[in-house]
Parts: C-alpha cells; structure tokens; sequence
C-alpha cells in the first residue's frame, strides 16, 4: 500500500498564501493579527495543519474575506 493521498487524508485545503500576498501580509504580520505563531502560518499554507474553525475564522476577518473563499476540503467544491 502506498502514501494516502490528501483527498484521502481528508485534508483541508486553502488559498491562505494567495490573500496574504494580495493584503500585502508576511507570515508573521498575519499570525501577530490572529494571535498564533509565524510558523503556525506557514504549515497552513503548506498543507501541513487544519486550523482550528475559530483560527479559521480569525484568518478570513483578518484577510477581509469568508472562511469559505479561504478554506475548502480537498476533493470537494474549491
């Protein structure tokens, strides 16, 4: 058996890095704005990390958009 792909895992994905570059953020700008680490950040942008839904919700008020033009499950609707 191989690697389980993302649409397997049942992962999160997000266009997180695309409306941070647009409001002209760095990581660690937006992470200071919803409280977490720049780290934090980047593994979302990376598809290494789901946030929580209240990060979630943080991220898109920051970015002045909707949790769900931010986020979407992989395999369904983008």
């Amino acid at each position: 058996m191989g690697r389980k792909t993302r649409e397997q895992e049942g992962l999160v994905g997000n266009r997180l890095e695309a409306f941070r570059t647009a409001a002209n953020l760095t990581r660690a700008e937006l992470a200071e704005m919803v409280g977490v680490n720049y780290q934090t950040i980047g593994y979302i942008e990376r598809f290494e990390y789901s946030p929580s839904l209240a990060l979630a919700f943080k991220l898109a008020d920051a970015l002045g958009t909707t949790v769900d033009e931010l986020f979407f499950f992989e395999g369904g609707k983008p």
